[in-house]
């Protein structure tokens, strides 16, 4: 009997009541820590919140997002709602400006340039070529000297290959959907992504999906089938734009997926992911666009030596290498599900600014599928918000079940 206070640490004998007391704070307190910055049983699951907060809460893996510390706590009120409103400005400009770019680039009557492989290919030359001058800049000063060496293993490249291939897909579709629908409808016609997330996260994950979530993917799809009727009633309904639109949203889903299995490989990090996936994107998209003949498209192409049309694809590529980062950024400074709320409201705006730039005019109908499909992603994230909450409080949830909410 008197071994036992000596296992415990030596100390001086406590009532059991003081002992456990002062265990529930701190095993309360470290499951959330968990939860929150990635670490201990919470980040080895890779749930999708987890690979974003692997990706915005790695050290050096991760060196160009800010990292946290205790200054940001200490900051006032005022300065960090104000650096949060740049932020997400900072992101709704960015977004929406490659947007615009990308529809001028693959789909302008002036340019007149079809080779939206070559365009794709392209951005993602840009963002490795950006990676990899980012890097460099480690050896520039103290400043930079946290940015990672990039160095081209084979063995990592192949085994990143399967996402790359999903990766191509994924960009492909989305610059083809761009290309063949008009902006204002671009975020309908790729809307499905959520419900391929609960379709998916069922059929490969067997995760299910709680019935308030289910009944927000209805009204998704409704305001889906709805948008495709009153672009077939005003004359601009493109089925190629729909099919690229739903199989990019079909890759949105499968990136998500691929990316959890695939992130140990580069230790869980997104700077590296980022490089090899345009790197391996850049070696397929050659076999692509000779059997496509876009090769011979280019050689035909009028403004081929013009300063401006290169201009235009160099500031595609920033962009494309940008949203990457502003994305990372204005997660670090809010969180996942904030950002998923931006992002909606983003896309908003997107329509109406497009309908206001390209002069066009919509009925009633046109923009209450917008309204469907805008206020089915919000109240999916809602209540996918409110499960994630749940699992944090309650200690006793199941881990099967934290998974769900990563979806």
């Amino acid at each position: 009997m008197a071994a036992r206070p000596a296992a415990r640490g030596g100390g001086e004998r406590r009532p059991r009541g003081v002992n456990k007391g002062r265990r529930a704070g701190p095993r309360r307190s470290g499951k959330r820590g968990a939860g929150g910055g990635g670490g201990g049983s919470g980040g080895a699951q890779l749930t999708r919140t987890g690979i974003l907060r692997m990706a915005l809460g790695g050290g050096a893996a991760d060196p160009l997002l800010p990292a946290e510390g205790g200054g940001e706590r200490r900051a006032p009120f005022v300065l960090r709602a104000l650096r949060i409103a740049l932020v997400v400005c900072l992101y709704w400009f960015t977004s929406i400006t490659m947007v615009f770019l990308n529809k001028y680039l693959l789909d302008s009557p002036s340019l007149r340039l079809d080779a939206p492989l070559f365009v794709t290919f392209f951005q993602c030359a840009m963002t490795a070529a950006l990676c990899v001058g980012l890097s460099l800049g480690a050896a520039c000063g103290p400043r930079c000297a946290g940015l990672p060496a990039l160095r081209l293993d084979l063995k990592v490249s192949r085994s990143v290959l399967p996402l790359s291939v999903v990766f191509i897909g994924m960009v492909t579709s989305n610059n083809l959907c761009l290309k063949h629908v008009g902006v204002a409808f671009y975020n309908v016609g790729r809307s499905l992504t959520t419900v391929f997330n609960v379709l998916l996260s069922y059929l490969l994950l067997k995760q299910t999906t709680s019935l308030y979530a289910l009944l927000a993917c209805g009204v998704i799809i409704g305001g889906f089938w709805l948008g495709i009727d009153q672009e077939g009633a005003e004359g601009t309904l493109s089925w190629t734009g729909i099919f690229f639109g739903i199989l990019a949203s079909l890759c949105v889903s499968l990136n998500a997926i691929y990316t959890k299995k695939v992130l140990p490989v580069v230790d869980g990090s997104i700077w590296h992911l980022t490089f090899y996936n345009n790197v391996n994107a850049c070696v397929l998209f050659f076999p692509l666009m000779m059997m496509l003949g876009e090769f011979h498209t280019l050689y035909h192409f009028d403004k081929l030596g013009n300063p401006t049309f290169w201009g235009m694809m160099t500031l595609g590529g920033v962009f494309g290498f940008a949203i990457g980062y502003v994305t990372g950024l204005q997660i670090k400074f809010t969180s996942p599900l904030t950002h998923n709320v931006s992002g909606t409201a983003k896309a908003c705006a997107q329509t109406v600014l497009a309908v206001i730039y390209f002069e066009e005019t919509k009925s009633f109908l046109w923009w209450t599928s917008n309204l469907m499909v805008l206020g089915g992603s919000f109240a999916y994230t809602w209540v996918k918000g409110l499960e994630m909450r749940k699992v944090e409080e309650d200690p006793n949830i199941k881990s099967s079940e934290r998974n769900e909410t990563g979806v």
